[in-house]
């Protein structure tokens, strides 16, 4: 059953390495642990570079039993069906039984042909999970009115065939285990992320960390997780609450006026750079007592998002951010994930591409 992780790492721009095309192909696909500066000179490359380096790059159609494995790459007969296992799941080799061996190629023969044939297959068992995923998402056309912010997310998914129905395991159990979103080491019960899953499919608008840890009762970091997993996967998106900058700006003012005063509030506080008009509105309800949330609404109300953005950070205020599922309804939310997958897909093929020229040179 085909299983990877794939994730959208800065191409290795004019690199010709082998090594190091290798090193990023691996890691894009999720088949090796990250490590600090692995794609420099002094990284030591791990058990599956060697065995794919030593053995299936060199002679792709050969034919290796792990026994000849072995003996190439120095690893233990266990070791190697470690590897092994990995290699198959992830679609880069296929198997024959001989007699009592069990004969192994590099699909396609060479890298290329293999991650060609991994991609279109992930593609399509990707299309099937996330119309599952579609069948959840309450259609909002409302949802999408703000701009997200999340450009600076690096994609990361797991795509997975289905597997059997385990005991208390239910279509969503298998579809937030499938993306996964309920993280590599989930406890058997842990409905954390189905939960906080069906509720954003649920929301027309957007709901903060805070909100989750309340209605869930669990802890932040563990709430921040599986929102970060989700954030990273595409499916949900991060999001300002515009509806609660006012707020924010009048319990900020307030504070402000009442621990620094007037002239930190002109200055430091950015009020200095509105409009004159609008400035002494607010310091004349603020000094007064008169100033609430409605009208600092009003008054800002033709105020750029942006600078009202920056008026919360100089009054020390921080921008409210909620969290939403990524489009108006499942359609919508399918083709971002697999607009963002399509695109880590045509970069892990393109470095293949550059692999299989710097193995001919």
């Amino acid at each position: 059953m085909l299983s990877i992780r794939i994730r959208e790492n800065p191409m290795p721009s004019g690199s010709r390495d082998r090594d190091v095309l290798l090193n990023w192909i691996l890691d894009s696909m999720g088949l090796i642990r990250r490590r600090t500066n692995q794609w420099g000179d002094d990284y030591q490359h791990d058990a599956l570079h060697k065995l794919l380096s030593n053995t299936f790059l060199k002679d792709p159609l050969k034919g290796w039993n792990n026994t000849d494995l072995g003996n190439e790459c120095g690893l233990s007969h266990t070791g190697i069906h470690h590897q092994i296992t990995k290699l198959r799941t992830a679609g880069l080799i296929s198997t024959e039984i001989d007699g009592k061996w069990h004969i192994h190629v590099l699909r396609g023969g060479s890298i290329t042909s293999a991650i060609r044939l991994v991609t279109s297959q992930a593609r399509i068992i990707l299309q099937i999970r996330l119309s599952e995923l579609s069948d959840l998402i309450t259609e909002s056309p409302t949802r999408m009115k703000t701009i997200p912010e999340d450009d600076n997310i690096n994609f990361t998914i797991n795509i997975a065939e289905h597997t059997p129905r385990r005991k208390n395991f239910d279509k969503i159990d298998s579809l937030v285990s499938s993306l996964g979103l309920d993280g590599e080491r989930k406890k058997g019960d842990d409905k954390l992320a189905k939960k906080i899953l069906c509720s954003l499919c649920e929301n027309e608008t957007p709901v903060t960390i805070l909100n989750l840890v309340d209605k869930y009762g669990d802890t932040r970091s563990r709430v921040q997780r599986v929102i970060d997993r989700m954030r990273n996967s595409g499916i949900i998106e991060r999001v300002p609450m515009i509806d609660r900058i006012a707020q924010d700006i009048f319990s900020s003012i307030i504070r402000q006026y009442e621990g620094r005063g007037k002239e930190w509030l002109i200055s430091t506080g950015g009020l200095g750079r509105l409009e004159r008009s609008k400035m002494n509105l607010l310091m004349k309800n603020t000094i007064k007592g008169t100033l609430t949330i409605s009208k600092v609404q009003d008054i800002l109300s033709d105020i750029p998002i942006t600078d009202q953005k920056i008026l919360i950070n100089t009054l020390g205020g921080r921008m409210p951010y909620g969290i939403r599922i990524s489009g108006i309804d499942g359609h919508e939310v399918g083709e971002n994930v697999l607009r963002k997958a399509d695109r880590t897909f045509r970069r892990i093929l393109t470095v293949s591409e550059l692999l299989d020229e710097a193995l001919i040179s």
